[in-house]
């Protein structure tokens, strides 16, 4: 909105290169063609998904048969005008091979210093692109290239809330699918308690693109009653177990019955999560330590870390030396086929040792994320809005995060904090 603001005031502005970043289905691209609408500009949209040849950019040479100007001119051509908005959609999916580089490519064209002259292989001159106002999309930024990533003004779309997709649900998304399946708008009333169910028994994702299927599939169900000339069901929570087969509910919060397992909270490019790490021991002659679940070295440094803290401040923590003296333990964080990685379960790691070692449970209904270094320090993680819906979702009480993430959570509106209690640590 700032940004529109200039160029409505600064009718000459560079347009800035903006970068919508986050999960799937969180509506980036549809965003991309609002801000087209607002300010009256036709709207362009080029997919980079395995994008990588660079002439797809540039242009090829006149001297290759079938040669032609790359997909940037062309799709300007289509737009009949110079200063479309034009939507550059999952730019951190582009490849590269022998053939060059597309995301190089990208560096003069993404630059408002140099856009005024990008140079096309097949027109052999220089088009200025100044006018135009890009817009890229991605779910990972650590894929794109740094200097592509430093010429970007980073705006960071996050997941929604329950409350937030029941109003998108009622808004938009019912009326969306009547006009797609041709029933009426009274044959599909779903209240809000049943919409919260679906989401919460049917969805796993941040967005609401899977919700817009699952209502999809609701009102051809309801089309096909129609055509059959059948009398309407009544949709209720235990009807659609009928239409969609039973649930499989991934994240609830299951308790921590035995010693050793912690709850931690998880950023995935689909939103928050909840993983549960576990941790056994057994004689050794030796201490040490094996990991488990498909961890990446990050995570697997993070478990060292942990370990060794303990041993430095046992008798700060009120731990003997029997209790990892010629020990073996073992941590496991499940869902093996998952690949998980990141510093923000290095708190989660210490708390589970430590209940291995003592045989003491960990308090229910409370999980944790930050980054633990060998001094005891915690330090802040990222993905804070998405983790703490990820907890509600699941049922979660009492979150313990770092002080330094205290201002993450006063940025996520109230309403959505209710039930929750939040301990702010250090150390």
């Amino acid at each position: 909105l700032e940004y529109l603001a200039v160029i409505n005031l600064k009718k000459d502005l560079k347009s800035p290169i903006l970068c919508f970043y986050g999960p799937p289905g969180v509506g980036k691209t549809s965003l991309g063609k609002s801000i087209a609408r607002a300010l009256g500009r036709k709207y362009v949209r080029m997919s980079l998904g395995g994008l990588h040849d660079e002439a797809e950019i540039r242009g090829h040479r006149k001297t290759y048969i079938g040669a032609m100007p790359g997909r940037i001119i062309q799709n300007i051509r289509k737009a009949g005008v110079s200063n479309p908005v034009f939507v550059l959609d999952e730019i951190d999916k582009i490849g590269r091979d022998y053939q060059g580089d597309p995301a190089s490519a990208l560096l003069e064209l993404l630059d408002p210093e140099q856009n005024n002259a990008f140079y096309d292989n097949y027109l052999e001159t220089e088009y200025d692109l100044s006018k135009v106002l890009f817009i890229a999309t991605c779910n990972d930024l650590n894929s794109i290239h740094p200097a592509l990533l430093d010429r970007f003004e980073i705006i960071n779309v996050t997941g929604y809330s329950t409350e937030e997709k029941i109003q998108i649900a009622k808004k938009f998304l019912i009326p969306k699918v009547c006009n797609e399946t041709g029933i009426k708008t009274k044959n599909l009333e779903l209240s809000n308690t049943l919409i919260e169910h679906i989401i919460e028994n049917y969805t796993y994702e941040s967005g609401v693109r899977n919700l817009e299927k699952r209502i999809s599939k609701i009102a051809r169900h309801i089309a096909l009653q129609i055509s059959l000339n059948k009398p309407l069901p009544k949709i209720n929570e235990d009807y659609l177990p009928k239409i969609f087969g039973p649930t499989h509910i991934k994240e609830k919060y299951e308790g921590n019955d035995v010693p050793g397992v912690v709850t931690g909270l998880a950023w995935t490019p689909n939103g928050g999560d909840i993983m549960y790490i576990e941790s056994v021991m057994s004689d050794a002659k030796e201490t040490s330590l094996s990991l488990t679940g498909n961890l990446g070295n990050v995570m697997k440094e993070s478990a060292t870390i942990a370990l060794e803290f303990i041993k430095s401040h046992a008798k700060d923590l009120n731990i003997k030396n029997t209790h990892y003296n010629q020990k073996h333990f073992h941590m496991h964080v499940p869902e093996g086929a998952v690949p998980k990685d990141g510093p923000s379960a290095g708190i989660a790691m210490v708390v589970s040792l430590l209940s291995c070692m003592t045989g003491k449970k960990v308090k229910k209904g409370i999980a944790m994320t930050g980054e633990i270094t060998l001094r005891g320090k915690v330090l802040p993680v990222g993905g804070i809005k998405e983790k703490v819906l990820a907890a509600k979702r699941a049922g979660i009480k009492e979150i313990i995060l770092s002080k330094a993430n205290e201002q993450d959570v006063n940025d996520i509106p109230k309403e959505y904090l209710k039930g929750l209690n939040f301990v702010y640590v250090n150390t």
